[in-house]
């Protein structure tokens, strides 16, 4: 058996597609360290029946759930971001949130820690920002698990943490890769593991949106990663 190193500790899914597209059952995985719940590009403005019941299906595995908000890289008014979070938990029983399109510079540190002190006080009980790149450190202060890689396999393998992010626990980093096929998936766990990401999602799927389903290789991918447990 093939074995990674002990730092990447969990798979979590950006699971932008609907269910009536792609069969959410192997989603229902108690195993899995969270999946992303992508209405609408956000939660939408109607409370959406499959989605709901997929919601309540893969929570009732014990499987986290995290609604996406887009953030608009600073842009978008705090309170729309917080109403989301609202939507989510009342339409999809969700307390996590999954802000994508997060500045990376401390330039937008001040809006960031609004965003989050509101968040929590509206609920939410763990923030994931998605930089897709290493922040400014000051940010690992304000979020649960900071996003630091989002892009293909052809751009990871040049990738390099920073020292600061070397010495914060692996469980607060995610890497998202795509566009990686079969052969290399089992060398991309353990290049998380070397850049102390102790969460992971890997693809071989590419395209405008490389999470519009589930790779060739999922069921791979969680005996690679939960091999001991």
């Amino acid at each position: 058996m093939y074995r990674l190193s002990a730092r990447v500790g969990a798979v979590a899914v950006p699971a932008y597609f609907h269910p009536a597209a792609v069969d959410w059952t192997a989603l229902a995985d108690p195993r899995l360290g969270a999946v992303v719940l992508n209405v609408d590009s956000g939660a939408g403005t109607v409370r959406d029946r499959d989605f709901a019941a997929v919601a309540h299906r893969t929570s009732d595995a014990g499987v986290p759930l995290a609604g996406y908000v887009d953030t608009a890289y600073g842009r978008r008014p705090t309170k729309e971001v917080e109403d989301e979070l609202v939507r989510y938990r009342t339409w999809y029983g969700i307390r996590m949130v999954f802000l994508d399109q997060v500045s990376a510079g401390p330039a937008h540190l001040i809006r960031y820690r609004r965003i989050t002190a509101g968040m929590r006080s509206r609920g939410a009980e763990h923030i994931v920002f998605n930089h897709g790149t290493y922040p400014d450190a000051a940010y690992a202060a304000l979020a649960d698990l900071l996003v630091t890689f989002e892009g293909p396999w052809s751009a990871y393998q040049r990738l390099r943490a920073p020292a600061w992010a070397k010495r914060l626990p692996a469980e607060q980093f995610c890497h998202l890769v795509y566009a990686a096929p079969r052969p290399v998936l089992a060398r991309t766990l353990t290049r998380a593991g070397r850049c102390n990401a102790g969460v992971v999602y890997v693809t071989d799927r590419a395209g405008a949106n490389p999470w519009d389903g589930l790779p060739e290789y999922f069921s791979r991918e969680l005996s690679l990663v939960y091999a001991d447990r």
